[in-house]
């Protein structure tokens, strides 16, 4: 025997309903029965509650009602033969008639029962279960309506009876079927007294669940508009996805915690009797679902979902007064009894000075009302402090009977919050390690699921929201290979980049849907905004967005000094913008120390020797103990493209102007020629070492005249380079006669830093650097009668880009 239960989107409307008879006609067995359980139509039951209120306070209901009748009116019309929709049509008239009736007597006499409640509430049920049976009659199928109040027996707890199980499993014993299909009114029930009770919110699916075990059928079906349980919220979470099996254990935490799929107390009847539970799509049956039995295989990531309570309230006890005080929790948690409040959390002090718990985000009025009747004397005595309540967080939950298995579970969970900004307010673990759970601000809720899902290897794709500023070569380029690469680094590499906004020096565009509003190849096009940096950072760190990156792809010093912001934001930082790197010691100093304090990432690799792992390979060296003696390098791709390209009948100012033409040099040449971009780069290698030094204790050798470096304009500075030919030939000659190179070489050694234009011969180690390579040597302990090299392209908008691109999947892989 099946028991198949229908929830309210599933006989919301004719497609539905018509997906209902499909699934029916798949799973009936014509030498079965066959059990079909049905809620109210969707929003059917939300509009009788609503109806009642508004007849509580006097106002009219009537539009409210009516559409609800609609609702039931125009479904028999398209659903059903017209034969056979008179007496359904007038079955609906009757009820909607008598929930006028007791609406207008609730208006009248000013109350409203909870027993007169589930009385009102029943028509949903009643209504529908009617519906789908007559419909299936008319498609041919053996069918009898049955009402649950004659099978189901319970005490008078209106609005959430206790099913009375002996009297009702007796009843289910003596129930006479025949292989037929039986549609039962879900959600209600009767008391002694023959009155109507409901089985609480969810109570459709403890109908199943309480029928499947008094008439021992072999499994219970939940048919609902999600494809079975999944690892998160999907309207929160984009990469949820369902699981295909759940223990009763798990499914029950994820239920307690907010997965709104199946209600908690479904369960208990079936773990009893131990029948299996598969939560299945109406939509899409052909999807295999979630099966719920006594114990799941081992799941393939380390939790099996991760669920949260949006709306709840933390009340925090604390006193001098409790130390001691025996029977305090007992007194506390019997005073929330008697007011029927559930607690939810509960977390104490070892020193029994403090006690918290969470309750219902509703139930705050009633826990207030219960704490201070209880505690009047000890809190007017001061042995006791004034309770706090904070109403304005949530509860994010891990689940999973694997973690008692796995070391680090709680590591990996508060480190993906704490990473990300995420304060934990309290935190609880039951001793069987099925669930750990944390209380937050819930205005972070969603980021919270996110980066944990991602963190505890749940999503198939790791996501990372980035924000970039700069959208010129380096910046256009990036994007290019981002065009490119991004079906690989999903693919291969689960690694999934949202663009969530792009600014320059002059306009800016936040992107609201960046899956969907983000083009690669026309990002920069319409609906822009006036650029403001700190505007621009401080709206997308509003929204909460997990995983978040900023990439600088500009020289500008001004987006330097929004360094803090974004770190305080715990937003980490991905630049190739060596302004902040090469100021003061000071300011370097602090990016590192507020990086560390707010646990993100800041990657500059790009810094130094623009795609080439230089600071990666000195961190590695001085990271693992080895001393560093001495660095040589040649770190101006510009420099070294120029020097290599100064030969023949070319002017010097010629030369220039094709590596600016190529991307080689900063916007204004200058800064490379007059050696400061290499300082900067000389610079950093030695606060990378521990080296406190500032610009000044940098000693460079112009080789640029100084009419040239004064020059007021870029034309003119080049007007300035052809005037000073013969000065630049001077050196090209005296390189070429005498067979060696020009180069720009700058030395780390014994604390100091000095750069200079040397004429090399042959045998040196630079001698042979072509193109627009850069080089470095690094001599250390270990490497001391053969420095380490490294080699390769260090200018240009390719190799950059590629290395900020680097660093931003380092930034992902941590």
């Amino acid at each position: 025997m099946k028991i198949l239960k229908f929830g309210g989107t599933s006989v919301g409307s004719v497609e539905a309903l018509r997906n209902v008879k499909s699934i029916i006609e798949k799973e009936f067995n014509k030498d079965k029965s066959l059990i079909v359980v049905c809620s109210a139509l969707s929003g059917i039951t939300n509009v009788l509650l609503s109806a009642s209120e508004e007849a509580l306070k006097q106002n009219d209901f009537s539009e409210i009602l009516k559409s609800a009748e609609e609702k039931h009116y125009q479904i028999i019309s398209e659903l059903l033969p017209r034969t056979a929709q008179n007496p359904l049509l007038m079955m609906v008239k009757v009820g909607f008639n008598e929930i006028e009736d007791i609406l207008f007597s609730v208006k009248n006499l000013g109350e409203l029962s909870d027993r007169i409640k589930d009385r009102l509430l029943s028509y949903g049920e009643q209504m529908s279960s009617k519906i789908v049976s007559v419909f299936l009659q008319s498609e041919g199928f053996p069918t009898v309506f049955q009402d649950s109040r004659e099978l189901i027996s319970t005490d008078s707890h209106f609005g959430n009876a206790n099913v009375d199980s002996k009297k009702t499993n007796e009843t289910l014993k003596n129930w006479k079927l025949e292989n037929q299909i039986y549609v039962v009114t879900g959600f209600i029930a009767k008391d002694k007294n023959d009155d109507t009770t409901t089985l609480g919110r969810g109570g459709s699916d403890y109908t199943a669940a309480i029928l499947g075990s008094g008439l021992q059928a072999d499994e219970i079906q939940i048919w609902t508009d999600v494809d079975g349980f999944l690892t998160a919220d999907p309207r929160l979470v984009k990469n949820a996805f369902s699981q295909s099996e759940l223990s009763y254990q798990e499914a029950m935490e994820m239920s307690y915690f907010g997965a709104k799929v199946i209600y908690p107390p479904t369960m208990i009847p079936a773990i009893e009797s131990q029948i299996p539970i598969y939560i299945k799509n109406t939509f899409k049956p052909e999807n295999p679902g979630t099966l719920i039995h006594q114990r799941s295989e081992v799941s393939k990531g380390l939790i099996k979902g991760i669920v949260s309570i949006e709306k709840t309230c933390l009340i925090n006890i604390t006193g001098n007064g409790m130390i001691g005080m025996k029977g305090f929790s007992g007194r506390l948690f019997n005073a929330l009894a008697r007011y029927e409040v559930n607690v939810i959390l509960i977390t104490q002090a070892s020193s029994e000075h403090s006690i918290s718990f969470v309750v219902a985000f509703d139930d705050e009025k009633k826990a207030k009302t219960a704490i201070y009747e209880e505690f009047d004397f000890e809190i007017s005595s001061n042995k006791i402090d004034e309770p706090q309540f904070d109403n304005e967080l949530s509860i994010i939950s891990v689940v999973g009977e694997n973690m008692k298995k796995t070391r680090g579970i709680s590591g990996k969970f508060f480190s993906a919050l704490g990473k990300n900004g995420i304060n934990i307010i309290a935190i609880a673990q039951g001793s069987s390690e099925l669930n750990i759970s944390a209380v937050i601000e819930r205005n972070e809720l969603s980021k919270a699921l996110n980066v944990v899902h991602d963190s505890l290897l749940l999503s198939p794709v790791k996501t990372f929201n980035v924000m970039f500023a700069g959208t010129g070569n380096i910046g256009k380029e990036l994007f290019r290979q981002l065009e490119r690469e991004q079906q690989n680094l999903e693919e291969n590499h689960q690694i999934k980049i949202n663009v969530v906004g792009i600014t320059n020096s002059r306009e800016m565009k936040i992107f609201d849907n960046p899956e969907s509003d983000f083009d690669l190849n026309n990002n920069f096009n319409n609906n822009l905004q006036k650029s403001d940096l700190k505007q621009f950072i401080n709206s997308i760190s509003s929204k909460n967005l997990p995983n978040l990156v900023f990439v600088d792809n500009t020289s500008s010093e001004d987006v330097v000094k929004e360094y803090p912001l974004l770190f305080n934001n715990n937003i980490s930082i991905v630049t190739c913008n060596k302004k902040g790197n090469s100021s003061s010691y000071e300011q370097y100093s602090k990016f590192k120390r507020l990086a560390k304090k707010n646990n993100v990432n800041f990657l500059y690799e790009t810094n130094v020797g623009a795609g080439l792992p230089i600071i990666k390979t000195l961190n590695d060296l001085w990271i693992s103990g080895d001393e560093i003696l001495k660095i040589e390098a040649i770190l101006s791709g510009t420099i070294s493209y120029i020097f290599n390209n100064y030969v023949g009948d070319k002017t010097f100012a010629e030369v220039v102007r094709t590596a600016q033409e190529l991307g080689y040099t900063e916007p204004d040449p200058r800064d490379d020629l007059n050696g400061m971009d290499f300082s900067r780069k000389m610079l950093i290698l030695g606060r990378e070492i521990g080296l406190p030094l500032e610009m000044s204790d940098v000693n460079i050798k112009d080789f640029l005249p100084e009419d040239c470096l004064k020059a007021n304009s870029i034309p003119a500075f080049y007007e300035e380079l052809e005037k000073h030919e013969p000065y630049f030939s001077s050196f090209k000659n005296e390189a070429e006669n005498s067979g060696r190179k020009l180069r720009l070489i700058g030395v780390l050694e014994d604390g100091k830093i000095n750069i200079e234009v040397q004429i090399v011969d042959a045998d040196h180690p630079f001698f042979g650097l072509s193109g627009s390579d850069n080089i470095i040597s690094f001599t250390t302990s270990r490497y001391k009668n053969t420095p380490l090299v490294v080699k390769g392209p260090g200018a240009g908008a390719e190799v950059t880009a590629a290395g900020v691109f680097a660093d931003l999947v380092r930034v992902t892989a941590q």
